[in-house]
């Protein structure tokens, strides 16, 4: 099972019209470019998805949508996270897993756990999951780190957990759970710029944004490093590297957006608190856009 995740996952953007509702064909366009250049798996309702402002109906129609026009192409990662284990646990359970391949779940947010609460939040869930469960570290945005100790506590003792999305920033870290880590248990960049350092040191891929943009390039530069071939792996890697600074600058997914919009994609619409990136920014992103497809 672990095997289907390997390679380049992409956190998929949800486009919205201008007024605000889901723009289904965009989405639909976007599925069709990811997959049609080589992505391994989509995540659905990640952060990159603006899944905190979507309605529970907005959530069940994109992640249909989704099923639907990836016509199991590709495997899907659906997105189920929060701060509140039990009503989680409830959420699992009432979720319908037809199409659905496994769960992401980020570390809880905002409570600030024990790493003592975040092992049993992440085997409660698992628990009742019916399909592998990724779980996400990323604690610039939770405030909480799931520790090397937390993390290899659960590899090894929930069967249901397959995997982390790191996206801690320390490669020390990383390389730890790496080095110790059961053998089929993934890895996974959670950072674009980091990708290919971490699977350098043995990750087994990345859940990326900028492959929303550029999925070829970046699917390529991830195969070619986890086939050895790093002169090839480098070359893209920083053919990719100022774009993916660019798309940063001022927040996801504002800055994927942006760079959606040149290439004619989707609408560089997003929904509140979330606002377009600056002037500045959006000028260096159409340049950075230029640079890779001229």
């Amino acid at each position: 099972m672990s095997k289907k995740f390997k390679g380049t996952g992409v956190a998929i953007v949800t486009p919205f019209h201008k007024h605000g509702t889901v723009d289904f064909t965009s989405l639909g366009k976007l599925i069709d470019h990811i997959i049609n250049n080589g992505i391994n798996y989509i995540v659905a309702l990640g952060t990159t998805g603006e899944t905190a402002t979507l309605t529970e109906k907005e959530k069940i129609a994109v992640t249909d949508f989704i099923i639907e026009t990836t016509d199991k192409r590709v495997p899907i990662v659906l997105g189920i996270g929060g701060n509140n284990t039990q009503k989680l646990i409830e959420q699992v359970k009432e979720t319908n897993f037809d199409g659905i391949d496994a769960i992401l779940s980020v570390a809880p947010y905002y409570n600030k756990p024990q790493q003592k609460g975040l092992y049993y939040h992440f085997k409660s869930i698992a628990d009742v999951s019916p399909v592998p469960m990724i779980i996400y570290n990323v604690p610039g945005r939770t405030g909480v780190n799931i520790s090397v100790e937390t993390t290899l506590k659960l590899a090894n003792e929930v069967e249901c957990i397959i995997g982390i999305k790191e996206a801690s920033g320390n490669l020390m870290q990383i390389m730890q759970i790496i080095k110790d880590k059961p053998k089929d248990f993934l890895v996974i960049s959670g950072d674009d710029a980091l990708t290919m350092p971490t699977i350098c040191a043995g990750a087994d891929g990345v859940i990326s944004v900028v492959a929303n943009a550029f999925p070829k390039e970046f699917s390529e530069m991830v195969q070619y490093a986890l086939d050895g071939k790093m002169l090839k792996a480098k070359e893209l890697h920083y053919k990719l590297f100022d774009f993916g600074n660019a798309i940063f600058e001022d927040g996801s997914p504002a800055g994927i957006k942006a760079a959606l919009e040149v290439l004619d994609l989707c609408q560089n619409n997003l929904r509140l608190p979330l606002v377009k990136v600056n002037k500045q920014t959006l000028l260096n992103i159409h340049n950075k856009v230029k640079e890779i497809t001229n």
